[in-house]
């Protein structure tokens, strides 16, 4: 990897830019190996969704994350969104050494990149971004995506703040036209500096022509928490994480874009995203559970777990409150988690350090928040962080390997992204990564929307199965 100094004239006009690829398209030729450039510049403020929106194909690898700054998550980092679209380099394995290859990938795309122009400013250079799903090998249920997928993309449009940057990457070699090269480059970023209307979504109201339908029954799902509660007795394991799938069908395709918008307003502290596969699907969601985030050498993750509803009047919402600080089956379900986190971190030689206890509250839902801070040396990578935290207690259980393998037995569908890391890595080390939950995967007219309970010493079934019929709700209202 190789920085130029600063050029702030890179898409002034067609010609400069022309001047400037073509001396990398030699750097190329004379080292016999593709050149990437990554071009970094600076636009007038604009809505990365809406590029998103106007530019996105279905047919290629696109990426979306959103974080504002929300409440008690005020933070210099956060209010951030960055749209990716189409591909200039990818890689995608099944196995698991996932994590170990999605490193060398990242390290041997970077050996060969240029970055050049506004490279000073916050989200500039080459990001690349990832998504591994729950399980890291394939099963015989066919997953809509392998079990990790890493990109460059063509296009990077981000917000920090009032800050707007685009990226782009480009593959130079000794066979690329550069004429033609140039000219989709031109068109593109003119495309971009030209965007300025809001997001456009669909005016059809279609929620009573939608069908329904539970991939596996409620009561297999009650079923399979009180075979969890026996196992639980027995010391089988301390907890289990269930999940519970919905299909969703609409006589009009649904639309992952003006989800992701009404997302954005239902839930404006949680992490909403989406990545998409080359084949037209897409997964999204808006989950309020970050997995890790890196940056300058400063971590930062934390334990989400225990769950109560909100209350329809302040009263009542305060003793819903209440009741979860106070609960028992809930601190002990949250500090399962805390420990495993504090755990995994101390045995890649960090020293976390937690903050007191504290509600996350959302629209909907309220849950039991540990923030977990610690300083990470530079020979660790985030993706190490990721494969050591990955999955927690709360998306899993504890211990992991026998949680896992209940899951496997129990759940009649494929977990896919759902519970998964989803996030991205910058060519610096920095990178946020959230957790697939209160997610879907959207495939033209049809949708599966998935949520899950966390089972412990002091659970019921009942109670476990209406946790996530609430948050299979809330994130159905999203996608009409």
């Amino acid at each position: 990897m190789t920085v130029t100094p600063r050029c702030t004239h890179l898409f002034q006009t067609r010609r400069e830019l022309h001047h400037f690829l073509n001396r990398y398209k030699q750097i190329s030729e004379e080292r016999i190996q593709p050149q990437i450039m990554s071009l970094s510049m600076a636009i007038d403020p604009v809505d990365p969704l809406v590029v998103f929106q106007a530019l996105a194909e279905p047919q290629q690898l696109n990426f979306y994350m959103e974080k504002r700054a929300f409440g008690q998550e005020v933070e210099p980092q956060e209010g951030v969104a960055i749209a990716a679209i189409g591909s200039a380099a990818k890689f995608t394995i099944n196995g698991a050494e996932r994590f170990t290859a999605a490193q060398q990938f990242i390290r041997s795309t970077l050996a060969q990149t240029a970055i050049c122009g506004q490279a000073h400013l916050p989200l500039a250079g080459p990001h690349f971004f990832c998504s591994f799903t729950f399980f890291d090998q394939d099963s015989d249920r066919k997953p809509a995506f392998p079990a990790a997928t890493i990109f460059l993309p063509e296009w990077q449009i981000s917000r920090s703040g009032s800050h707007c940057l685009v990226v782009a990457n480009v593959v130079l070699c000794a066979t690329t036209n550069l004429e033609e090269t140039v000219d989709r480059l031109w068109q593109t970023w003119q495309s971009i500096r030209a965007i300025r209307y809001e997001l456009i979504t669909p005016a059809i109201e279609h929620q009573d022509l939608l069908t329904r339908r539970d991939v596996a029954t409620t009561q297999h799902f009650k079923q399979a928490v009180q075979a969890a509660l026996t196992d639980i007795q027995q010391a089988t394991f301390h907890k289990i994480v269930l999940a519970h799938a919905v299909d969703v069908t609409s006589p009009l395709p649904f639309d992952a874009i003006a989800a992701l918008h009404h997302l954005r307003k239902l839930y404006p502290g949680c992490y909403l995203f989406s990545t998409s596969n080359d084949r037209g699907q897409q997964f999204i969601g808006a989950s309020p559970e970050r997995l890790v985030s890196v940056r300058d050498g400063q971590l930062k993750t934390g334990a989400l777990a225990g769950s109560a509803p909100r209350g329809k009047t302040t009263s009542a919402d305060a003793a819903l409150a209440k009741r979860l600080l106070e609960s028992v089956k809930e601190r002990h379900e949250h500090r399962v988690v805390s420990q495993f986190i504090c755990q995994q971190l101390a045995q890649l030689g960090l020293s976390p350090q937690s903050l007191p206890v504290r509600l996350l509250q959302l629209s909907n839902i309220q849950h039991l928040q540990t923030p977990i801070y610690a300083t990470v040396p530079a020979d660790t990578h985030l993706l190490d962080v990721v494969a050591a935290l990955h999955p927690t207690p709360a998306v899993a259980g504890m211990p992991r390997a026998a949680a896992c393998d209940y899951i496997r037995r129990y759940e009649t569908f494929e977990r896919s992204l759902y519970a998964a890391p989803i996030g991205w890595v910058d060519h610096h080390g920095n990178g946020e990564f959230a957790v697939g939950i209160r997610s879907a995967l959207i495939d033209g007219c049809s949708a599966r929307l998935f949520a899950g309970a966390g089972i412990v010493e002091g659970s019921a079934p009942e109670r476990e199965l209406a946790e996530v019929q609430l948050k299979l709700q809330a994130l159905l209202q999203a996608l009409i």
